[in-house]
């Protein structure tokens, strides 16, 4: 009988869907025969307590049972930002520590963080000067609260990045549950759309590398609260060392294939034999009846495999005689002989789990968290394979693979990778089908809501960063003091000038541009698009088209920001007034 948690997640979508594809599929990879064969993956469940000394570390929290970690201070200023539910995710975790060291009789001395979480709760904090648009978003986020737990005019479409979706996933009720009749059409799912915001939409690699630090220790914990909300158990798996193939194109660890890629093109971000069979299956064409359901003819893609892994980066491979079946069925080899799962083995457990979540918009929204938690690497080829999957799909009409084919083929291409779907029951197997095709449908046809970073997190991290810069002002008062004690006065300290902000003007530096800078007078319509558009139209000598630049938001709150080009600059200047403004290449 299929277990209670698949049959909740699937009844509205793949229940009348016939999964033969899907056990087709698994025949082949079953017969297929292993480019090489290798060790395979072995998975370990964390033993009790280390899961929480492993999360509390990768939160940045390392301080609460290891007083000597050196993330103390960053640790304090990440703790003021929490929410309840995310205070909560946390303070579980260290009780949960606390009891294992205590059973072990180790010497740690563990703090109790009820008391920060307590005031936390208690006080809100009077907003400095240069926080009168964030003390209004946080007015705002509690209004949408209420709003959402007394069934405000939210839609269920409608996707709140501005409330912490664990805080959201406390006020669900069961009468706000989203369903679909049965009889809808394979490929029917809700419009979801992100509620947009005036301040602008944020995408992973829009940040740098410091604020997405910040990013991902946040949505760790935001990850975590929703579960705990949902009342999800995780057990995180890790995977044991392994000997995996060093060189090579099929079986290797992606990371791998990155590193060889990029001394050939430095910057390669998604490797280049999954980009040349994509481009190759395009330009053949997406016409093709049962493209990725049809197998390739077996001796032939193994042969295929073979001449690639010798001729590919010499670039000898005779790629017009690659048919169109067998580039596909190499599309999907590439995936599933990755010795590590594309969705990596830390946080397999968390996806297999998300259909656990009551309605689609909370599944939705832990797909969101789970895709910003992965590393770059397997973001970026899974982002490449799931709009090439979606450009499959756009030509239906024509090759007759519906998103509900689709996702049923490359659901156990996805999910059983090797070390694990040789170690699960015939049972098992059969309740993961339906439940891995749905988490694969809901990741293609969503895919560019799930490659947004939430507002709330945004919020959260531009906090951490005002503590640090107030932390930056104490320490840069006491040199100037000490200067001043010394007679040594600094006239002129320009670190402290705030950019030109006077009656609403603000000047935007363009260094690609003859005219390097510009003063912009703000109205409430001016847009981030706007501003690139006048420095266009002034300077006819720019080669770089327009989508290839960027107006960026830096300093103040933020460390650097790519900004929407729907963004209010007006608004934005509220939420970070003492922000620069500079239009560059985008850096991606």
């Amino acid at each position: 009988d299929t277990p209670t948690y698949w049959r909740s997640g699937s009844q509205d979508s793949l229940e009348e869907l016939a999964l033969d594809d899907y056990w087709k599929e698994m025949e082949v990879i079953q017969y297929s025969v292993d480019p090489e064969p290798q060790e395979e993956v072995q998975l370990r469940v964390a033993e009790e307590g280390e899961q929480e000394e492993a999360w509390l570390t990768e939160a940045g929290l390392a301080t609460l049972f290891d007083e000597s970690a050196s993330d103390g201070e960053d640790g304090m200023a990440l703790l003021s930002t929490l929410t309840r539910t995310q205070a909560a995710a946390v303070q579980r975790r260290v009780d949960t520590l606390s009891q294992t060291l205590r059973k072990r009789s180790k010497p740690y001395s563990v703090p109790n963080v009820r008391d920060i979480f307590r005031r936390q709760r208690q006080r809100v904090p009077s907003p400095t000067p240069t926080e009168p648009y964030m003390a209004r978003s946080l007015a705002l986020s509690l209004s949408l609260s209420l709003s959402l737990s007394e069934g405000g005019a939210e839609t269920e479409t409608d996707i709140n990045l501005e409330v912490s979706f664990s805080e959201q996933a406390l006020s669900y009720r069961e009468d706000s549950k989203v369903t679909l009749p049965v009889s809808e059409a394979d490929d029917k799912l809700p419009d979801f759309k992100l509620l947009r915001d005036k301040t602008g939409m944020t995408k992973l690699g829009d940040l740098s590398p410091s604020d997405m630090k910040k990013v991902h220790r946040l949505v760790l914990i935001e990850m975590s609260a929703l579960f705990d909300t949902a009342g999800i158990e995780l057990k995180t798996h890790k995977p044991l060392k392994i000997k995996v193939k060093e060189t090579g194109l099929f079986g290797v660890p992606l990371s791998t294939l990155l590193e060889q890629d990029q001394k050939r093109f430095p910057g390669t971000r998604v490797p280049l034999i999954l980009q040349r069979l994509i481009s190759h299956i395009e330009k053949e064409g997406l016409d093709t009846e049962g493209l990725l359901r049809v197998p390739g003819v077996s001796t032939r893609v193994k042969a295929v495999c073979h001449d690639l892994e010798t001729k590919f980066y010499e670039g000898f491979f005779p790629w017009e005689t690659l048919k169109q079946h067998d580039a596909a069925s190499l599309v999907k080899l590439l995936i599933r002989e990755l010795p590590h799962p594309l969705l990596t083995v830390e946080y397999f457990s968390a996806f297999t789990s998300v259909l656990k979540f009551p309605t689609k918009k909370q599944q939705l929204q832990a797909l969101n968290l789970l895709v910003l938690l992965l590393p770059e690497p397997s973001r970026d080829t899974l982002k490449a394979l799931l709009e090439f999957l979606q450009r499959v799909i756009d030509h239906k009409e024509q090759n007759r693979m519906t998103l509900n084919n689709i996702a049923v083929v490359m659901a156990p291409n996805i999910f059983m990778f090797k070390g694990f779907r040789r170690k699960i029951s015939e049972q098992q197997e059969f309740a993961m089908a339906t439940g891995t095709a749905n988490i694969v449908r809901l990741l293609i046809r969503y895919q560019n809501l799930l490659w947004t970073i939430p507002k709330f997190v945004i919020n959260q991290v531009r906090k951490q960063n005002m503590e640090d810069q107030r932390k930056m002002n104490r320490e840069r008062a006491m040199k100037k003091l000490l200067k001043k004690m010394a007679h040594d006065r600094v006239k002129n300290d320009t670190q402290d000038r705030s950019p030109e902000v006077d009656n609403g003007i603000i000047r935007v530096q363009a260094p690609q541009f003859s005219k390097v800078s510009m003063a912009l007078q703000l109205t409430e319509d001016l847009q981030a698009s706007d501003v690139l558009s006048r420095f266009l139209s002034q300077d006819s000598s720019v080669s770089v088209k327009k989508e290839d630049l960027c107006l960026y938001e830096i300093g103040g709150n933020i460390k650097e920001r790519c900004l929407d080009g729907e963004t209010y600059m007006k608004a934005l200047l509220e939420l970070n007034p003492t922000a620069e403004w500079v239009i560059k290449s985008v850096q991606r």
